[in-house]
C-alpha cells in the first residue's frame, strides 16, 4: 500500500526486456538497502514492483510483459526518470491517499499551460475509466497522489504546485507523452456498487 507522496526519483540504469520477461536497474541514492531490502515493495511511477537484487550504484526489480502493455514502462530508456515510493508501514502517515500500485491504464496529455506558480496539465483516458475521475477527487498520475481540478466527459485536468513540480518526473512530460493512472480506490468501489444495485433493480 503507499501514499502517492513521492519520496524522491531515480534514473534507469538497466533495461532488459523480452516477450516474456523485462528487469530494471533504477539508480536512487536516497534509499539504501537497509530500507528498501530484497522482497521489498516499492512504486516505481505508481506500479508496485517487488526489489529483487542490489548492486553498488542501483537496486533490481523484475516486470511481467502484462505490467509492460498495461503502463508506461515499455517508453522508458536508459536514463529516464522515475518516480519512487517506497511501501507504507502501519504507523506511517497517510499524506496523500490510498494508492494500490495497481495501474488502471494510462492516459495521454494532451495540454500543458504554465501559470505564475503552478503547471496546469489535461489528460485523456480511455472512455470506460471516466467514470472513476471525478472533480475534487484523487487520482494517481505515475505514481503521484493528486486533486483532479476538472472531469469532463473523457477529459481531466489537475494543478501542479512548485514543490511536485521540482521533486517528481512531471517537469519532463511533454504533450502525447502517456502516464500510468490509478484511479481513487473509494471511488471505482463506490461505482461498483452502484451498479450493480442498479441491475437489482
Amino acid at each position: 500500500m503507499f501514499t502517492g507522496i513521492i519520496q524522491t526519483t531515480g534514473t534507469i540504469t538497466r533495461l532488459e526486456i523480452s516477450e516474456q520477461h523485462a528487469r530494471l536497474g533504477i539508480c536512487a541514492p536516497k534509499l539504501v538497502q537497509a530500507d528498501l531490502p530484497l522482497g521489498a515493495s516499492i512504486a516505481i511511477n505508481g506500479i508496485c514492483l517487488t526489489v529483487t537484487d542490489w548492486s553498488d550504484n542501483d537496486f533490481v526489480v523484475d516486470v511481467m510483459p502484462e505490467t509492460m502493455k498495461r503502463t508506461n514502462l515499455g517508453n522508458l530508456q536508459k536514463g529516464s526518470l522515475v518516480n519512487l515510493e517506497p511501501s507504507l508501514s502501519l504507523n506511517g502517515k497517510l499524506d496523500g491517499h490510498i494508492v494500490a500500485g495497481h495501474v488502471d491504464t494510462t492516459a495521454e496529455l494532451i495540454k500543458q499551460d504554465e501559470n505564475e506558480n503552478s503547471v496546469e496539465l489535461e489528460f485523456t483516458i480511455p472512455h470506460k475509466y471516466a467514470p472513476f475521475i471525478v472533480e475534487k477527487g484523487s487520482i494517481a498520475i505515475d505514481g503521484i497522489s493528486l486533486t483532479v481540478t476538472m472531469a469532463q466527459n473523457d477529459h481531466f485536468g489537475v494543478s501542479l504546485i512548485p514543490y511536485t513540480i521540482q521533486n517528481t518526473t512531471l517537469a519532463h512530460y511533454q504533450v502525447h507523452d502517456k502516464v500510468n493512472i490509478e484511479v481513487d480506490m473509494i471511488g471505482r468501489y463506490a461505482v461498483k456498487q452502484i451498479q450493480a444495485w442498479k441491475k437489482e433493480f
